[in-house]
């Protein structure tokens, strides 16, 4: 099982793993089942898209990537049995094995205890969070300092270091070795992840799916406001700082997360290269809702902004190359 789930994504993916493919001519209609459990963070748990389901902290959405990709395969005669989705937002890697307080006293129960000993495939995004991409963001905005980001619960890095000179301050300055620690506890978490996981579920396979491009190529398309609203898709973040989030912090993220998948055996889905249209800047192909851009989802009667989470067109691409992924895994 093991071996043929990472063929299946690497076949589907171009992730550039060989092993021994399953035999060919198999068809769908035979294929057992696959027991699954979905983990990971807000960008597994679609943060921003509405209704929600419990726990309400979480901000799981009822039809996350986890439920288009298995209702997808579904109509392809490709069966998930879902034993559990567990994902859940501002989850970090260590929520695996540790629990993860929510909103009031709630609080979640690690990750790992959904996985089974008879669990096949374990898919999730976790990592982002871990980096601290969320703090970093608000580093490099004056605006997410203020009042327009007060519903992003977290602290700039260091509110002394102006905004406007962030990309300085993660390049040369303290935010440096900052940056350097996050990195190595990125790389630390997911190597005891892969560990957990195979204690909890021995024959369970890994697939780690990457987070989806943010920022474009061209940061002049983040300069206009987005389609039929009057603020930046991502604030009032420079180019300078907008190029370094993304070539110093978000693609150096996936391709740690894609080599330390490998080095666990385990398989990695890129979303990163297959989203360059579909960034917040790309107006209304975007597949991330602006930074400020109110979303489906509510705190009490307060709609929430997606602070750049996958909308339902990146859900959409999250779910297809997951789907197509497992499809190739029973079918080729």
């Amino acid at each position: 099982m093991r071996k043929s789930v990472i063929v299946a994504v690497c076949a589907a993916l171009g992730t550039g793993v060989s092993a021994m493919t399953p035999a060919a001519g198999t068809p769908a209609a035979s294929a057992p089942a696959v027991r699954t459990v979905f983990i990971g963070d807000s960008y597994t748990a679609n943060f921003g898209i509405a209704p929600t389901t419990a726990p309400s902290g979480c901000f799981r959405a009822v039809d996350n990537y986890p439920a288009v990709a298995t209702g997808l395969l579904a109509a392809e005669g490709v069966p998930l049995d879902v034993q559990a989705d567990v994902s859940c937002g501002a989850a970090e890697i260590h929520h695996v094995w540790t629990p993860q307080e929510l909103l009031g006293d709630a609080v979640a129960e690690p990750q790992k205890e959904a996985l089974r000993p008879d669990t096949q495939l374990v898919v999730g995004s976790l990592g982002g969070n871990t980096v601290g991409f969320a703090p970093m963001m608000k580093q490099c905005s004056r605006q997410l300092r203020g009042l327009a980001g007060a519903l992003l619960p977290v602290q700039p890095v260091d509110r002394n270091s102006p905004a406007s000179e962030c990309a300085d301050f993660f390049e040369n300055g303290d935010g440096a070795a900052w940056l350097r620690d996050r990195f190595t506890t990125v790389r630390t978490d997911l190597r005891r992840m892969f560990a957990e996981i195979r204690a909890q579920s021995p024959d369970a396979t890994t697939v780690l799916v990457g987070y989806p491009r943010i920022i474009p190529e061209d940061t002049t398309k983040c300069l206009a406001a987005i389609p039929g609203g009057f603020r930046k898709p991502l604030a009032d973040i420079n180019q300078e700082a907008l190029k370094f989030l993304d070539k110093e912090v978000q693609k150096p993220l996936n391709d740690l997360m894609d080599s330390e998948a490998r080095a666990a055996g385990a398989a990695f889905v890129d979303i990163y290269d297959h989203s360059g249209t579909h960034t917040a800047c790309d107006g209304e192909q975007r597949g991330i809702g602006a930074m400020l851009e109110l979303s489906e989802a509510k705190l009490g009667l307060a709609r929430l902004p997606w602070f750049v989470h996958p909308n339902r067109t990146g859900r959409d691409l999250q779910a297809d190359l997951v789907a197509r992924a497992v499809e190739e895994l029973v079918t080729t």
